[in-house]
């Protein structure tokens, strides 16, 4: 039953977090937000978005003090590592549709992973 709970908190989270990223994409648009101030503004916003739902989470339990602060880092730290694996299976997907093998495939899929994380 733990597991089970965990891996809904998880899918809701991953929910989440790519709502908060289109919404996020939404305001960099309006802000007319481009290159670098885009990035750092994306990685904020995401940032915050992880944050605020990690919080509801732990308000959700009754978590409060040292409890409360441990749930929500960890929250954010599984957070931030789904969003990166997504990101790295979705270039890993990509390299495999381009057909690129190697050290092509290993560019490729680095780059990839790290543009993503960028936003």
């Amino acid at each position: 039953m733990k597991h089970l709970h965990h891996a809904l908190a998880m899918a809701l989270l991953a929910a989440f977090s790519a709502h908060a990223a289109d919404t996020c994409d939404a305001q960099a648009m309006e802000k007319k937000l481009a290159g670098a101030a885009k990035a750092s503004f994306l990685k904020k916003c995401q940032a915050e978005g992880a944050q605020s739902a990690c919080d509801a989470q732990a308000n959700e339990k009754k978590l409060a003090g040292a409890a409360k602060a441990s749930f929500v880092k960890k929250c954010v730290a599984d957070t931030k590592t789904e969003t990166s694996k997504s990101a790295s299976q979705g270039c890993e997907s990509q390299a495999a549709d381009k057909k690129l093998a190697g050290a092509a495939k290993a560019s490729f899929v680095k780059k990839c992973a790290n543009d993503a994380a960028a936003k």
